[in-house]
């Protein structure tokens, strides 16, 4: 089981989506799905792209193609900026 993110990291992720999705800031939390907040398959391409510049990360296709939800969104950033450090 991997630990919470922490609370600050996922805020700011949640802005993030709120502020490209333009809906309220406190519609998004962790536990939302892509379906929840009516991100279609478009809309979550330019979403992973905002993510990307605003991280300053790559993500792989194979990981984008997994990503359904806004803790999906969180988890897969910090494993990316943990991978990062690393190298």
């Amino acid at each position: 089981m991997q630990p919470s993110p922490e609370p600050e990291f996922a805020e700011r992720v949640c802005e993030l989506i709120a502020r490209t999705q333009k809906i309220p800031a406190e519609s998004v939390t962790l536990d939302k799905t892509f379906a929840d907040l009516n991100i279609d398959s478009l809309d979550g391409i330019n979403l992973l792209f905002a993510v990307e510049e605003e991280f300053k990360i790559d993500i792989p296709d194979d990981a984008a193609s997994r990503i359904r939800s806004v803790r999906d969104v969180v988890e897969g950033i910090q494993k990316l900026l943990a991978a990062k450090a690393g190298s």
